[in-house]
């Protein structure tokens, strides 16, 4: 799971980082009963599309206001509408990316964003062989241009995926151009001053993980005598 880095004051109502984590889930689900046609669903059905318990999703939604009928359940067009409310998604949010190699094209192919209220707009990158070329319908440009894209597509995100060299002064290069929330894919720390927002995806970390849990279910290995 991506790591959580916020340098802000605190949550309206102070809802529980926990609960902020699930709330996409909850989202993905709605949206999979809407296209489906699922008018009504209840806090069983929704926690078990989601992955979670029941009592959680009533716990969590409980932050947000009074959903939900007893006995019939949750309006799936209202809750979806609630729940992109709550998630900043009342509009589409436009990103960024920087870095367009392997992780960068691939981002900027990813046909999932535009499904959950998300836009590329704009990328960016220094490799002279890159700029210039067109990656699913988005001109790479160069870095340099960085602020302007940011400024004329007002973009809210920045989605860095940099070697881990580079990838601190591109985030101040997005911090400086007004860019306050930042996905970070590159394996290292980023410094971020008070007021932005850093997630950051450590693919590696994640295997190692899996790994780890792979290992423990593996027969020890008996030293030969």
């Amino acid at each position: 799971m991506a790591e959580d880095t916020t340098h802000s004051g605190a949550r309206p109502r102070e809802i529980p980082d926990a609960t902020v984590v699930r709330l996409p889930l909850y989202h993905r689900a709605l949206i999979a009963l809407n296209r489906a046609g699922t008018e009504t669903v209840s806090s069983e059905q929704l926690a078990g599309i989601a992955g979670v318990n029941a009592a959680k999703v009533r716990k969590d939604l409980s932050y947000f206001g009074s959903f939900g009928t007893r006995g019939v359940g949750y309006d799936v067009d209202q809750l979806l509408d609630e729940m992109r409310t709550h998630l900043g998604l009342q509009h589409a949010r436009n990103c960024v990316v920087v870095g367009t190699g392997n992780l960068g094209s691939a981002l900027l192919s990813f046909a999932g964003f535009s499904d959950r209220g998300f836009c590329v707009v704009a990328a960016v990158d220094v490799d002279p062989e890159r700029v210039g070329t067109v990656i699913a319908g988005t001109e790479v440009g160069h870095q340099d241009e960085l602020a302007r894209l940011v400024r004329d597509n007002d973009v809210a995100i920045g989605l860095v995926s940099t070697p881990p060299a580079a990838a601190q002064q591109v985030t101040e290069e997005l911090v400086a151009a007004g860019v306050r929330c930042i996905l970070n894919f590159a394996p290292t720390v980023l410094e971020v001053p008070e007021g932005v927002v850093v997630r950051n995806v450590d693919l590696a970390s994640e295997l190692e993980i899996l790994a780890f849990h792979q290992g423990r279910r593996e027969p020890a290995v008996v030293p030969a005598p």
